[in-house]
């Protein structure tokens, strides 16, 4: 099992209920991350309208995971 930190934003916040946790998973990429956490806090957005960043850096979905990571889901932007 891998140990990564989390922290939400926005619509992901809301949903979650939390603005950040720490979760162990036995996803092996951001995506698999991500389907699993779609499943358990019931997030409403697909993995394709988000963007995904690592350590404070932009990442790709396939990107591996770590013990220790910082994952942020970015969600779309909306306003005016």
């Amino acid at each position: 099992m891998t140990v990564v930190n989390l922290q939400y934003y926005a619509q992901l916040r809301e949903q979650a209920g939390v603005g950040s946790e720490q979760v162990s998973t036995a996803a092996t990429s951001l995506r698999e991350l991500y389907d699993e956490l779609r499943v358990r806090r019931g997030f409403s957005l697909a993995a394709d309208a988000l963007k995904v960043a690592v350590n404070a850096q932009f990442s790709a979905w396939d990107r591996p995971l770590r013990d220790g990571d910082t994952i942020v889901f970015i969600p779309p932007v909306a306003g005016g």
